[in-house]
């Protein structure tokens, strides 16, 4: 295992993901033209029960790929899921989205395919993926209640959940001088009270970052970058800041809207957010098939959509709590915004440069850790 760190970055430069990504597409032609003409058929008419029954007889294992910032943000589908779903060997490993999607190509290229589902916040990939025929055509129980754009109209991939970024702040740290916008963040009297999750360490954040600077302006930014801000890998450092006191403000992270504390996410009225649906697909040469099937129609259930934390579904037939609406109507949520951001990997680099020149280098080992080449394997 000592070897799989230089292996691991290796993956992350260009050079190793253009060479799994060069290989895995010239090897596929015809099951790209397969699944251009697969349409997925209809949508699931078996239960969950049935479709259990029918993953016990495959062999009873789940293999899952989710992006994350460490391991223990996959905990409620592992315990949701072993406790609807006891006789099922569940694996959910969660790495940054970015280093999934390559490994996953490296695995195709290599014939050594290891998940059985891709969970990812890189949604570009989903559609190469599909151009490469990479995935199964499939449309889980429900898909006709999916708002469309949470859906490839074939079945190749879906949402399974809203995902979305802000700034957030502690109520007790800041009273009632609370920020009014991400403008007022820039104020002096937020130095030194601030925590950031990278903006040219994740894409989420950097294009709620882009936002800003569209909003605000690079004056806005430049001012910002003077703010002593506390910087670390992984979205989910801001808020875990915030919540222990140690800093009053953070930017870059997921929250709940209506939560009011020890840390209030801002959904702002007039000010930019972003959102988006985390996608999830059934990989074609996957080893366990029905499980994958029973784990989307799982997540997509009624029951599992109205448990979402944030209180935001990716089904239509799902009403918001009091004090929300749905993801798709807060124009400002920038939801149709992301997956174009994404596409455009030229653009997206220089954006990370240019916020280095800001802010400085990213430091520090991902928080997940360096998980090598074949990890759930």
């Amino acid at each position: 295992m000592t070897s799989l760190p230089s292996q691991r970055r290796l993956l992350a430069t260009g050079a190793g993901a253009a060479l799994g990504l060069g290989v895995a597409s010239s090897a596929t032609p015809a099951a790209a033209a397969t699944t251009a003409r697969n349409t997925g058929g209809a949508e699931e008419t078996r239960t969950l029960n049935e479709l259990y029954q029918a993953s016990l007889a495959e062999g009873g294992k789940l293999v899952i790929y989710a992006g994350g910032d460490v391991s223990t943000q996959a905990d409620g589908i592992r315990n949701g899921f072993k406790s609807r779903f006891p006789d099922i060997d569940l694996t959910v490993v969660v790495d940054y989205s970015k280093f999934h999607d390559v490994r996953v190509d490296n695995q195709f290229a290599t014939g050594t395919l290891v998940p059985d589902v891709v969970q990812l916040q890189t949604v570009q990939d989903f559609v190469r993926w599909k151009d490469q025929g990479r995935l199964l055509a499939y449309k889980p129980a429900g898909f006709s209640k999916l708002y469309t754009p949470f859906k490839d109209p074939h079945g190749a991939w879906v949402a399974v959940q809203v995902s979305a970024f802000s700034y957030m702040y502690g109520p007790a740290a800041v009273g009632s001088d609370i920020p009014s916008s991400p403008l007022d963040l820039a104020d002096a009297r937020w130095k030194g009270k601030i925590a950031s999750s990278y903006p040219h360490d994740d894409d989420a954040v950097l294009y709620l970052y882009t936002l800003y600077v569209q909003k605000y302006g690079w004056d806005w930014l430049a001012r910002l970058a003077t703010q002593d801000l506390q910087f670390a890998r992984g979205s989910y450092t801001p808020g875990a800041a915030v919540t222990s006191g140690q800093k009053a403000i953070g930017i870059g992270g997921s929250g709940a809207p209506l939560s009011i504390g020890p840390v209030k996410w801002v959904l702002p009225d007039e000010a930019p957010f972003m959102s988006w649906g985390q996608r999830a697909a059934i990989l074609r040469q996957a080893k366990n098939p029905t499980a994958a099937k029973l784990y989307l129609n799982w997540r997509l259930s009624v029951e599992q959509q109205k448990a979402a934390t944030n209180g935001w579904s990716v089904r239509t037939d799902v009403t918001p709590p009091t004090g929300l609406k749905p993801v798709w109507e807060y124009p400002d949520g920038n939801l149709d915004g992301f997956p174009r951001f994404m596409a455009d990997r030229a653009a997206i680099e220089r954006w990370k440069q240019t916020f280095a020149l800001y802010f400085g280098e990213v430091k520090g080992d991902p928080s997940p850790g360096w998980l090598g080449l074949h990890p759930g394997a």
